[in-house]
């Protein structure tokens, strides 16, 4: 793994633009905007590489799956701060016929810079983001800039066939995709429009409308869409903790499909997924796989042997929370801080320094599969809303 410096194409913001990332700048509090596409850089893997990153997130992917089983069977709900045994039981149900119900993809963040074993930082399984990005301009800046090379990038090959193969399990009528009219930068939109493209690559019938428009038909106890059709599947950009808790949050959870045609709404990512979304994931993967190469350290009860004088600094992470948010960094030999909200207490392991920039890798699963990678740099050891997102190839 290697960083190198590049002349950014002429022209390239009206490039990437046109390929779906209508949102290439950031805007910065002091009112500059600044690159959020950057291709002043870029990063370099071998072939050999990149195939043991594969295996490594293939083998997290099928962990998480197991540390999902185990939260059913063992009842550890409130672990995850899921204190509703109704919505309790809904997850658990989804779990079961898992089967029967589409998902399609995630992302898992890693620190990894190349000379030792990948760690993995979080799972982001409801509502990964940056996947436009990752799918689409990066590959056709790579045939620019490199042609002939290759990249750690089967995605939209990956989406449209997995699409094709769970096709089946949705619903009679259009599969309709929501985003929400609150996103300012466009990023919802076009991820939300992006996924829809692939279903419609796979022979999917599908609808555009926002989270917003969804109304509610009381005669008939079911969602419907401006045209005042039922919505029998919906793909969301919308987590599940906010879909379960918003004011129409009794209505999802009353009408939610589970498979076996038990509902009136097949929601895509499946109600499951809350099981891999949450931080106390990580705490869990430690019980169950204590020492794993790929792990860190992660508890809920506290920081433990992380802190004092002997440890070697923890991490804070909310157990929900998006692009850092809550996030705080312990230093080695600190006190230990438990905070009141649940959190996870996660080993700390500073990102990778590739001059003065932090890295972390966003490692892409499509259904069970290793499927593509994004990389993201940021100035701080958080990678938060002001990360940027640089290209890579195999060399």
């Amino acid at each position: 793994m290697e960083r190198r410096t590049i002349e950014p194409r002429p022209g390239w913001q009206e490039t990437v633009e046109e390929q779906g990332l209508i949102y290439p700048l950031t805007r910065y509090p002091d009112g500059s905007l600044r690159p959020y596409w950057d291709e002043s850089a870029y990063y370099v893997f071998s072939l050999p590489e990149v195939e043991a990153l594969e295996e490594v997130v293939e083998e997290l992917h099928g962990m998480c799956l197991a540390a999902a089983a185990h939260i059913v069977e063992h009842d550890r709900f409130t672990d995850l701060g899921i204190t509703d045994p109704r919505l309790a039981g809904l997850i658990a149900e989804s779990w079961r016929r898992r089967a029967e119900l589409p998902s399609l993809y995630g992302r898992f963040d890693l620190r990894y810079d190349g000379t030792g074993p990948a760690k993995m930082l979080e799972y982001n399984a409801d509502t990964p983001t940056s996947l436009v990005e990752a799918a689409s301009p990066q590959w056709f800046w790579m045939e620019d800039r490199f042609p002939g090379a290759d990249q750690w990038n089967s995605l939209h090959e990956r989406l449209v066939d997995a699409w094709k193969r769970q096709a089946p399990l949705l619903p009679p009528g259009p599969l309709h995709f929501a985003h929400s009219d609150g996103d300012e930068l466009g990023e919802d939109l076009m991820t939300v429009a992006y996924l829809r493209e692939t279903a419609a690559q796979a022979g999917i019938e599908t609808e555009a409308l926002s989270v917003e428009r969804i109304g509610w038909d009381r005669l008939s106890g079911r969602f419907v869409d401006e045209r005042l059709r039922f919505i029998r599947s919906c793909f969301k950009l919308y987590p599940w903790e906010w879909l379960t808790t918003d004011r129409f949050g009794p209505h999802v959870l009353g009408t939610l499909d589970n498979g076996g045609g038990t509902g009136s709404t097949c929601w895509i990512e499946p109600a499951w997924k809350m099981l891999l979304s949450n931080k106390a994931l990580l705490a869990i993967l430690w019980e169950l796989y204590p020492g794993h190469p790929n792990l860190l350290p992660s508890y809920l009860d506290g920081p433990r042997e992380l802190a004092g004088p002997d440890g070697a600094g923890y991490v804070a992470k909310p157990l929900l929370g998006r692009e850092g948010a809550g996030v705080t960094v312990h230093e080695p030999g600190g006190a230990a801080v438990t905070r009141d909200e649940p959190c996870c207490y996660q080993e700390l392991a500073p990102l990778p320094d590739f001059e003065g920039n932090r890295v972390v890798l966003g490692a892409w699963v499509v259904e069970d599969e290793s499927a593509g990678l994004g990389i993201r740099e940021s100035a701080g050891l958080i990678t938060d809303e002001y990360a940027r997102f640089l290209p890579h190839v195999i060399l």
